[in-house]
């Protein structure tokens, strides 16, 4: 059975930080991309960034850049996302999703497994 499972959200004020983690299982974690989405109230679903297990491959909306990192440990199939320099905009749940490789990284319909969403929530 195919599992993704999302975790480390919470509130943290302007400026702050939270690294969420996706523990993946159930499929061949080096064989897929493992892509961050968020969702805030009343939007649509829009990709936050990507990484590719098999080569490492990162990428970033323009949003996150140069406050968000993503990273992937292959051995824990666990892909994080670091988030520093926190916004209010930056408030949503958000999804780790699984994709085979070399689809377009930031469409949600691109991506075949979902894990349950976590909330993270910032305060001005």
């Amino acid at each position: 059975e195919v599992q993704l499972q999302a975790s480390g959200g919470g509130l943290v004020q302007a400026g702050g930080s939270l690294r969420l983690s996706c523990a993946a299982s159930g499929f061949t974690f080096d064989d897929y991309a493992i892509g961050w989405f968020r969702q805030a109230p009343g939007k649509e679903r829009e990709g936050v960034s990507c990484i590719s297990s098999s080569d490492g491959s990162t990428y970033y909306a323009d949003s996150v850049k140069g406050r968000f990192t993503i990273s992937s440990d292959n051995a824990k199939n666990t892909v994080y996302l670091q988030m520093n320099s926190l916004k209010p905009e930056d408030t949503a749940v958000y999804y780790c999703a699984a994709s085979p490789p070399h689809r377009t990284w930031s469409d949600p319909y691109e991506f075949d497994y979902w894990g349950q969403g976590t909330l993270v929530t910032v305060s001005s």
